[in-house]
Formats: C-alpha cells, structure tokens, sequence
C-alpha cells in the first residue's frame, strides 16, 4: 500500500518538473528555431514553380481523361439507343 503511495508521490512531483516556465519555453523554442535550415528564397522559388507547373500538367490530365470517358460513355449511349431503339 505504501510503494503505491510513493509511486503516486512520485509521479505528480515529476509532473511538476515537467511543467516549465512560459518565458523559459519561449527561450527554448527560439534556440530551437536556431537550429531548423531554412530554405533560401531561390529555393522556395524553385519549388513553387515545380508545384505550379505539377498542378497544371495533373490538371490537363484529369481533363483529357474525363473527355475520354465523356466520349466513350457517349459512343456505348449511342450504340445502346440504336440497338434498343
């Protein structure tokens, strides 16, 4: 019953040592900032060029694509009315 006590002792005086600061989070959140390697500008340009260029090609894809099955769809209609009447 003890070791249950202590172990529950324990665990909130952990909890509080991990609950930290704001100001002291802040601090560490900018050390942190420090360290991520941000892109360069003619990078980011680079990928949004790629990205636009990416959406645009997928998008003339997926048109062609419904024409395709537009034109199909329409051939098997046709050829349904014309056996069937």
């Amino acid at each position: 019953m003890s070791t249950l006590m202590e172990a529950k002792s324990k665990k909130k005086s952990s909890e509080r040592k991990k609950m930290k600061d704001p100001f002291t989070f802040i601090g560490e959140l900018k050390e942190e900032l420090k360290k991520v390697s941000w892109t360069t500008k003619a990078e980011l340009i680079s990928a949004t060029k790629i990205v636009i260029i990416s959406v645009f090609c997928f998008g003339i894809g997926i048109y062609i694509m419904d024409l395709a099955i537009k034109g199909i769809l329409e051939m098997v209609k046709r050829s349904l009315l014309f056996i069937f009447g």
